[in-house]
């Protein structure tokens, strides 16, 4: 695809529906930390080793930053 033939953003309606809201960032990092906290307690278990659940509650909280929750 060519510069060209990208479809070109309406100046008027700036950033508009392209960005996520602070509210949904903010439930995006909230969910990632706790499905890192679930995963690392599920890997606790299993392992018997403590230090999986702040590595998933890292990983948690890595995943919710970096990925970009849905717009309305």
């Amino acid at each position: 695809m060519s510069k060209s033939s990208k479809p070109k953003k309406d100046p008027k309606n700036k950033g508009a529906g392209d960005e996520p809201t602070p509210e949904a960032r903010r439930k995006q990092v909230l969910l990632g930390i706790a499905m890192g906290a679930v995963m690392g307690l599920v890997l606790w278990y299993f392992t018997q080793f403590w230090m999986w659940f702040p590595a998933g509650l890292a990983v948690g909280l890595a995943t919710g930053v970096i990925m970009k929750p849905p717009t309305k």
